[in-house]
């Protein structure tokens, strides 16, 4: 189960609605009103600013958003407005619980950089991972089709946040997070709760032969995370009897190209699963952003006009 959230006149509305997408069966993610917390006021318009993982919400003390393109552009992309961006997210984070906590965010670089904070830093940090047991800060990565993974530790309070595109994937980011906050804060896994955020699905993630092998030298399950489909041939469709042969059925075929589709969600999942967090203490968006590019921007769906959503996470005083 999702949630999300949007600020009316009265705060934040919410209404839950469970995820039966398990008994129905794998499928392209759906609507929004099927697959996560829609607010109910008419005044909101079904115009949600945040999304939130319900594995997190059992925590007074943690707090937690990914955004929406609702939100607006939260990045600082080659087209975009830096005054615009910087309105984008003084409003975002005036709009959530923390309001004027500091931003703490990193150039990303498709990495398997993780950096501890304890306080807001004074230069630009690089990398695609954030940990802390600090109070009073967000914490922050931005997206627009790869992987946002929130990470938190129920008995020491320490949280993470982590940027996982198939780079960083593949260099295992996020089961290196863990391994971080466990050196840093004593972190033990079976307390880690996770939240994997609104990013392209293996449905939209196509990929290349190159990024399969590179899964293959390094996981031995990769062969799990791929599946792979051939174009359609209009010709060979339109008139099947011109291409009868003798070869077994399906054979014949073999001159179309393959693609190959790759399940980031999955493989982040088996990260996890492989630091030691318990399945249970997983959950997984179910909207892909390209699919559901209405409410999520993505930069296969959009290329260089894409903005950028934002995951953040922060611990309360």
């Amino acid at each position: 189960m999702w949630i999300s959230a949007t600020k009316d006149y009265t705060g934040w509305g919410r209404r839950e609605v469970t995820n039966d997408d398990e008994e129905k069966g794998k499928a392209a993610p759906g609507s929004l009103d099927t697959m996560v917390l829609v607010p109910t006021k008419a005044t909101i318009k079904s115009r949600p600013i945040v999304i939130r993982g319900e594995a997190l919400e059992k925590f007074p003390w943690l707090l937690h958003a990914f955004s929406t393109r609702h939100a607006g552009n939260l990045g600082f992309t080659k087209d975009a407005s830096p005054r615009a961006v910087e309105r984008n997210r003084t409003s975002f984070i005036a709009g959530l619980p923390g309001k004027a906590w500091p931003l703490v965010t990193l150039r990303q670089i498709h990495s398997d950089l993780i950096h501890q904070v304890s306080d807001a830093p004074g230069h630009p940090l690089s990398g695609d991972g954030l940990i802390t047991r600090t109070a009073g800060l967000w914490l922050a990565v931005q997206t627009a089709d790869c992987l946002p993974v929130i990470v938190a530790d129920r008995r020491s309070r320490a949280v993470g946040v982590f940027h996982a595109g198939w780079r960083g994937t593949v260099k295992r980011i996020v089961e290196k997070g863990v391994g971080e906050m466990r050196r840093s804060f004593g972190t033990r896994p079976k307390n880690v709760y996770a939240a994997i955020g609104p990013g392209v699905h293996d449905c939209c993630y196509q990929v290349g032969a190159e990024v399969r092998d590179r899964f293959h030298s390094q996981f031995a399950y990769a062969g799990e995370l791929f599946r792979e489909t051939r174009d359609s041939d209009e010709i060979h469709e339109r008139y099947p009897l011109l291409f009868l042969t003798a070869r077994a059925p399906g054979h014949s075929e073999e001159h179309l190209p393959k693609k190959i589709f790759l399940d980031l969600v999955e493989a982040n999942r088996r990260q996890l699963l492989d630091a030691g967090v318990p399945e249970t203490h997983i959950s997984a968006s179910p909207l892909c952003t390209v699919c559901r590019n209405d409410l999520l921007f993505s930069y296969r769906k959009e290329k260089d006009a894409a903005g950028r959503l934002m995951a953040v996470v922060g611990i309360s005083r």
